[in-house]
């Protein structure tokens, strides 16, 4: 994992996406894959997923995550 600068912790990045506007409202909200790989790891982002009860999908090295704890049904 990749050092962050002195002012970001993978708690503020973390922080930062689900106090976000849209993640406020149970919306959706993307990040690239290799930003949560590189920044706080997958094995702590999937832990944090579940302790708040929302799924996320993976595409094409992005990471759309559904912050509602709503079923996700893929249509085609």
């Amino acid at each position: 994992m990749t050092r962050l600068p002195d002012h970001m912790t993978p708690e503020i990045w973390m922080g930062q996406i689900f106090s976000s506007k849209s993640a406020r409202e149970g919306g959706i909200v993307r990040r690239k894959l290799r930003d949560v790989e590189r920044l706080i790891g997958w094995e702590a982002f999937e832990t944090e997923l579940r302790r708040r009860g929302y799924h996320a999908i993976e595409n094409s090295g992005q990471i759309v995550i559904f912050c509602n704890n709503a079923p996700v049904r893929v249509v085609c």
